[in-house]
């Protein structure tokens, strides 16, 4: 699981909050669930599944990574905290949004797992997407034994004009084989959650928030580590990645209960020094640089001790280190990025609702 995220936030939150309250707190805010009331927010599509990553490709489409619908298959390692996780080597996707907001299946039949009813069946399947060139490649983590999905384990695909597809990494399998410095023994999977990727030359780089690293792949090579996150900053769950200006730069989303100012962005270097870029953040699931140089912060949730509808938000970072509130009401976003008109596009409903087509694209143009 991903400890404080998705699908299943933390052990520590599964044993301070009673699992069916928080159950349906998210589950049932499903009629809850409208557009932010700000000018510059609108929504750019709809009809999606738990929508995660998502990357604009060089056709100028959208391209989304869903967490999909879950599945019935048991598992065959059970995480004892939000498990037994069921899973189904079908159930995700990959979609892509024309630029009129028009959704098309890229690839469907993709892995989908869901925790226990009693942690609120969070869902994972696709994470995310990026491009090398005109090849598209995906994050699996709703994959592996420990997710009911044995037969494919969580790692990276690449994506075939055909709609078929390969697994160009196993994630699970080097997982096994490098384990990071402090693991948190109470709430551990072997398969891990992985959350964010992007692409840098011809290179891919993927944050695991469970274990806490961050992964190099590189496509017909193999997978290697740039830094052991958990070594330095203990489990802090890192989720979101970005590449600018020649050094990483990752956001965390931190563990449950939600304390406010709790996460923080790390800058990372592509030998792994870490620095603490900023402080006093909440549930950071998103980061994105503007043509000007300049960072926005997608925060989950806000206010709240648990995930809550309606109080997620996008804020800029000034040069002068004052920020600046871009959009606010926002229901569980979980990633954004910038389009090439300069406006911001963010997954919203990306968890908690039944998979039933709530999942949306906002787009929020930048005052």
């Amino acid at each position: 699981m991903l400890a404080c995220s998705f699908p299943a936030w933390t052990a520590r939150a599964a044993d301070e909050n009673p699992p069916n309250q928080n159950a349906a707190e998210i589950t049932n805010a499903g009629d809850e669930i409208a557009l932010p009331t700000a000018s510059n927010v609108s929504v750019f599509a709809s009809g999606l599944n738990n929508p995660r990553g998502l990357k604009f490709g060089p056709d100028g489409f959208l391209y989304v990574a869903e967490g999909g619908t879950g599945g019935l298959n048991p598992p065959c390692v059970v995480v004892p905290a939000v498990g037994p996780y069921t899973g189904n080597v079908t159930g995700a996707r990959i979609s892509k949004i024309s630029p009129h907001g028009f959704r098309t299946t890229v690839v469907d039949n993709l892995p989908s797992s869901q925790t226990s009813a009693d942690s609120g069946s969070l869902i994972s399947g696709v994470a995310d997407v990026a491009f090398i060139g005109n090849n598209l490649y995906a994050l699996l983590a709703g994959a592996g034994c420990s997710h009911g999905v044995p037969s494919v384990p969580n790692g990276v695909i690449r994506v075939n004009a055909n709609s078929s597809w390969s697994l160009i990494a196993n994630l699970s399998f080097f997982q096994k084989n490098h384990p990071v410095a402090n693991p948190e023994p109470d709430d551990f999977e072997p398969d891990g959650t992985w959350y964010s990727m992007v692409a840098v030359g011809g290179d891919l780089y993927a944050v695991e928030p469970n274990h806490g690293e961050l992964d190099k792949i590189t496509p017909g090579v193999g997978v290697s580590r740039v830094v052991d996150i958990s070594a330095s900053q203990g489990h802090i769950v890192p989720t979101a990645v970005v590449f600018h200006n020649g050094n990483f730069y990752v956001g965390n989303l931190n563990t449950f209960p939600i304390v406010q100012g709790s996460s923080k962005v790390l800058k990372i270097t592509t030998t792994g020094q870490i620095t603490v870029l900023l402080r006093n953040l909440t549930t950071v699931l998103g980061l994105a640089f503007d043509s000007a140089g300049r960072l926005y912060v997608l925060e989950n949730t806000t206010g709240n001790q648990f995930p809550t509808p309606g109080t997620g938000k996008v804020i800029r970072i000034e040069p002068t280190g004052n920020r600046t509130l871009i959009a606010s009401g926002l229901f569980l976003p979980t990633a954004m990025t910038f389009g090439p008109d300069g406006a911001l596009y963010v997954s919203n409903v990306g968890f908690g609702p039944p998979p039933n087509g709530l999942g949306q694209v906002l787009r929020i143009t930048i005052p």
